[in-house]
């Protein structure tokens, strides 16, 4: 009886009190709902407030549309790339010691560190007409900046990060005794890697490329400096948001961003469905 005794004192240590507990809650779903729901709430309403023909002839007009294919072309070849490296990259540091471990973790965190802006300026200083490399590119009938090249090297740089940073830790969390094993039974290095080290690590591939292809759609900074605004040819939909608002054409402005925020929620909409449908297969 005095072993019990001792124990449930450090047990009830061990729990918050229902204040506490209920008042963290209230913090975080108070933050959420005035940060997150409010605005997002307030982009429909205001894409809609002249009514939904009116949000589709926005989105229908040539500059828009031109906006919004570039945007997903943009993202469509940033974010498969992002997904190679981060793969690549998040294997060779979860699973092997080298010498250059730091600099490679290092290097995956810097375009956190660094303004977009500023990322973009470098583009232009490397590849611009006045650039290190601009009078070479021109003589070859090659240009970067201010065309659709530019603008993916600046989506590919900011949204770095994402895959990466999201199976890092996951890998690390398995382990490696896994694929030791597989190989052990006669696994080549690629069955090794579809069969094994795939599926242990598929949320955290999927959340990574969710972040990834949302940063990539909605990036202004950096796209905002390299791209040249020049409409119709390399205004992605952020860009195209800023000059339809600052035309005082507001709803039409509301009504791009509507769709840009449907289109980076909806692979995060995919992802809750694939969670569900697992849940209840588990079930």
């Amino acid at each position: 009886m005095q072993h019990r005794s001792d124990k449930q004192p450090s047990l009830r240590g061990a729990e918050e009190p229902p204040l506490v507990k209920w008042l963290l809650i209230s913090i975080a779903l108070g933050f959420c709902f005035v940060f997150l729901l409010i605005p997002l709430a307030n982009v429909f309403v205001q894409a809609l407030s002249k009514g939904l023909v009116y949000w589709a002839n926005a989105l229908a007009e040539p500059d828009s549309l031109a906006a919004i294919r570039l945007t997903l072309l943009v993202a469509a070849i940033s974010v498969p790339l992002n997904v190679l490296f981060g793969l690549a990259a998040a294997w060779a540091i979860a699973k092997f010691e080298f010498p250059a471990k730091t600099l490679l973790i290092t290097l995956i965190d810097l375009p956190f560190c660094v303004s977009p802006v500023v990322a973009g300026l470098t583009f232009v200083v490397l590849f611009g007409l006045q650039g290190l490399l601009g009078p070479w590119l021109e003589a070859h009938g090659l240009k970067i900046i201010f065309a659709v090249p530019g603008i993916v090297l600046a989506s590919i740089f900011v949204t770095f990060p994402f895959v990466a940073r999201e199976l890092i830790p996951v890998m690390q969390a398995t382990g490696s005794e896994q694929e030791q094993a597989a190989l052990t039974l006669g696994a080549n290095g690629w069955q090794t890697f579809w069969h094994v080290t795939l599926p242990s690590v598929k949320w955290g591939l999927l959340y990574g490329i969710i972040l990834c292809n949302a940063r990539a759609m909605g990036e202004f900074g950096a796209v905002s400096v390299v791209s040249g605004h020049i409409a119709g040819k390399t205004d992605t939909m952020p860009l195209r948001v800023e000059k339809l608002y600052n035309e005082y054409d507001a709803a039409a402005a509301f009504a791009v961003a509507s769709l840009l925020v449907l289109l980076a929620l909806f692979p995060l909409a995919v992802k809750i469905l694939i969670e569900w449908r697992q849940g209840r297969r588990e079930v």
